[in-house]
Formats: structure tokens, sequence, C-alpha cells
């Protein structure tokens, strides 16, 4: 392995083992050595091949671990990727959905305004009519809620009740009690 190394490396930058040899105090046999993997460089000799041969210590002995760590790097980063893209579509749902609820509180904020400007203005009368209280509501666009009203009750009141003119409408239904001796609060 580190034979395969220094080779790899020698050539990679264009020195004949010669060269090398030199470079590193050796002979061009025992550079042929060191490659063939039949012996060794000391650790001194190992300094002098790492700067000449423009690499770290650990990358000339075992370039191998190089690759190794690569790989794991390239492992961890494809889990780390998954986890992004996923973190990436939950962040969109949950953006999606804020997007949803705000559109649906502005219809019904709309909705509610609509159902409030329906009735512009209205007025409430308590009538007393055979000891029972009778509590009439009424406004424009035809509103009208009568409590305790029986259905004749309330279709008269319907028929006295004028939807554009509330002071009227008040009026006419002190009058229908009072036709059948009630009062009006």
């Amino acid at each position: 392995m580190l034979g395969e190394n220094i080779l790899k490396l020698r050539k990679k930058i264009g020195l004949s083992q010669e060269q090398l040899g030199e470079q590193v105090n050796v002979t061009r046999q025992t550079i042929s050595h060191w490659e063939l993997n039949e012996t060794a460089p000391n650790p001194q000799q190992l300094k002098l091949l790492s700067k000449t041969l423009h690499v770290s210590v650990d990358e000339l002995l075992d370039n191998e671990m190089k690759s190794i760590s690569e790989e794991k790097v390239g492992n961890t980063e494809k889990p780390a990727g998954i986890i992004i893209k996923i973190l990436k579509m939950i962040g969109i749902i949950l953006l999606i959905g804020l997007a949803l609820n705000i559109i649906a509180v502005a219809c019904f904020t709309a909705a509610e305004i609509s159902i409030s400007t329906e009735i512009e203005s209205y007025a409430i009368t308590t009538c007393i009519l055979e000891n029972k209280k009778y509590e009439v509501e009424f406004g424009t666009d035809r509103y009208l809620r009568c409590e305790n009203c029986s259905g004749k009750m309330l279709q008269d009141l319907k028929e006295v009740v004028d939807s554009d003119d509330i002071d009227q409408s008040l009026k006419n239904i002190e009058l229908y009690f009072k036709d059948k001796n009630g009062t009006c609060e």
C-alpha cells in the first residue's frame, strides 16, 4: 500500500526514482524497494517523502483511509439531504396550512361583516298581552323576530312592520297590541 502510494505520487509530480532518491537522500534502488513494498522508509525518510510528494505523512501511509472517510462523509450527507428535503416539505405544508387558516379567517370575518351589515338598523320593543311578555325585534331587510309569538301573531306583525321606517313600525306594533288590549314598553 505505501509502495503503491509512493509510486503513484512520484509519477503524478513527474519525478524519476533517481530524482526522488536524490531529494530524500537515498538511492534509486531504495526507492524501487519502497515502491515494491520490499522495504519501508524510516520516520525521517517519511517526512522528507511527504514534503517532496506534497502530501501529509498520513496520506502517504494510508491513502485508503482518506477514501474511506470521504465515503463515510458522502454516506452521512445523503441522509442529511433527505432530512433537509423532508423538513422543507413540512415547512411548505405548514405555510400552506397557515395561509389557508388566514384565508378562512378572512372569509369568515367578511361573511360576518356582510351579515351584520344586512340589518342596517333595528329596534326592539317589549309588549304585554294577557299577562304574557312578547319581545319583538325587527329591522331593515324585513328582519323580524318575536319570542313567544304564535305563528298567527308573527304573521300579523309582519304586515304592520315596515322595514324602511323603524319609527312608524314601532307605532304600528304598539297599535297592534293596544287593539288586543295589550301594552308596549
